[in-house]
């Protein structure tokens, strides 16, 4: 996600009173070690976790982290959605393969957001 991305997202968490803290990892590599800690405790706390992801990372792509995710045996059941500007039914299509709750284009609103939890 863009800088501008997270400032949206954390905006509409404190618009709509969401007090949830954000972790925010800037690529997939990142964000496997702010999961697994690698030796020291992680940096996200294991219960009560929403993966929010862009398909576009550097260095490890969203389709190469959620395949290294659900091949996890202690993360592999965390819920994501993919937020991100692909629009191509491939990623849709290998996305929702890999497990995710959601896919959203953006630009993302909040409300099309808390759709992909009501259905």
């Amino acid at each position: 996600m863009t800088r501008v991305d997270v400032m949206n997202m954390q905006r509409a968490f404190k618009k709509n009173n969401i007090n949830n803290p954000l972790y925010i990892a800037n690529n997939g590599l990142e964000a496997l070690v702010m999961l697994r800690g690698n030796g020291n405790p992680p940096t996200i706390p294991s219960e009560q976790r929403i993966i929010l992801l862009d398909l576009n990372m550097p260095k490890m792509n969203g389709i190469e982290f959620l395949r290294e995710l659900r091949a996890d045996s202690v993360l592999r059941l965390i819920p994501v959605i993919v937020l991100t500007t692909s629009n191509e039914d491939r990623d849709k299509v290998e996305a929702y393969n890999l497990n995710v709750a959601g896919y959203i284009v953006k630009p993302v609103t909040f409300s099309s957001f808390v759709k992909q939890w009501q259905h």
